[in-house]
């Protein structure tokens, strides 16, 4: 049976996914763009998002789901790339949240958003704050469902099993999940909260394969070996956070960010 599954998920991929050189050109082209914030195009030698992008094979016609997109990194390239031929939804915080983190940082992607209307003017808002809001998009509209580092906040939360399926649900049959997160360290065991911020990589597998995803593949872009994943401030001890500030604020910069798992499922 799993063989079968497998089969079924690289015949989806084969059908579903552009060739690269179709989708690093159209990415390679946003990412250039000059709406984009200075301080986040600098961290593209970390984020590589032309080569995560196309290592995801989101294309300019499709239907993408951002969960979770913060303060917009990816937004600013998804917006614009999905603008003309696609569409985009952007699932974040709920506006009825009690949590003031969270109410601050919906607010201020919607003054971003809203004050660029010819980039972000097509960009749909959707909520997403298990177990009571959970539809992303509507059920069975996504081609692709992209998360960047953001496992770790809803294991902190109990919310990561129900996360994991609304990104099933609103996924198209053969629709591609994308999943970007701080790796830890293979053959320990993982906190069930993620306290560090790390999550390990077998972990995240098993979390979508109990949702009904298939793994299709893994990348090494957003690797990082310098990361030894044992600071005292976890994944925040690092850029571009740098919780201790000064101290050791050259040993840390010199690392980079995290080392990252870049992970590609298939809604079977």
């Amino acid at each position: 049976m799993k063989q079968v599954k497998l089969m079924i998920g690289l015949l989806f991929m084969l059908t579903v996914l552009p060739s690269s050189a179709e989708t690093k050109s159209a990415a390679t082209t946003v990412s250039a763009d000059q709406h984009r914030l200075a301080e986040n195009k600098a961290r593209d030698q970390y984020r590589h998002p032309i080569q995560t992008l196309e290592f995801f094979g989101v294309k300019p016609n499709m239907t993408v789901v951002e969960i979770s997109p913060g303060g917009g990194w990816y937004t600013e390239i998804l917006a614009p790339y999905l603008r003309d031929e696609g569409k985009l939804y952007a699932a974040h915080f709920s506006a009825d949240s009690k949590v003031a983190y969270f109410q601050k940082s919906l607010k201020s992607f919607i003054d971003k958003t809203t004050a660029q209307p010819e980039i972000y003017g097509k960009m749909i808002l959707t909520e997403l704050d298990p177990p009571a809001k959970v539809e992303v998009a509507p059920a069975g509209s996504a081609d692709s469902v992209l998360t960047f580092r953001n496992v770790h906040n809803w294991m902190k939360s109990g919310t990561v099993d129900a996360v994991f399926k609304a990104m099933y649900v609103a996924l198209k049959q053969g629709g591609m999940l994308g999943v970007v997160e701080h790796r830890g360290i293979a053959g320990t065991d993982q906190d069930p909260k993620a306290i560090s911020g790390y999550v390990n990589e077998d972990y995240v597998i098993k979390l979508a394969e109990k949702a009904g995803f298939i793994l299709l593949g893994k990348s090494e872009v957003n690797a990082n070996p310098k990361d030894t994943k044992n600071h005292p401030e976890g994944v925040w001890t690092l850029p571009p956070s740098l919780r201790l500030e000064e101290k050791n604020k050259a040993k840390y910069l010199a690392i980079g960010e995290s080392d990252r798992m870049t992970l590609k499922f298939v809604k079977p």
